[in-house]
């Protein structure tokens, strides 16, 4: 009987660790998402950051997504990425922005 009720205890102990862990690593979870560019707002000509609004293809939801990585920003500045392109998107939400990880177009470069 009290090995029974050990085991129990232990399992339940076992259950409660993995559903506080998952829900800590959820927190920074990074957000995949396909989308044409409807805005791009670059901060200034010398700015490291950007702000886009991307349409999602699915939801049809508008999303800002802040930009900082400089191989994207030339691309904004370059218009090789403009309003209209679509764009594959990985990216989390920090501090009540959505942060870029990955920016890039569909059909290639």
């Amino acid at each position: 009987m009290k090995k029974a009720v050990s085991v129990m205890v232990l399992v339940a102990v076992a259950a409660l660790s993995i559903l506080c862990f998952s829900g800590i690593a959820s927190a920074g979870e990074e957000i995949k998402m396909v989308g044409v560019i409807t805005k791009i707002e670059i901060a200034g000509k010398d700015a490291k950051t950007a702000t886009a609004t991307l349409k999602d293809n699915k939801t049809e939801a508008l999303v800002v997504i802040t930009v900082n990585d400089d191989l994207t920003l030339d691309k904004f500045k370059d218009h090789r990425i403009v309003e209209g392109d679509e764009i594959r998107c990985k990216y989390e939400a920090i501090d009540g922005k959505n942060v870029s990880k990955l920016f890039r177009k569909t059909a290639g470069c």
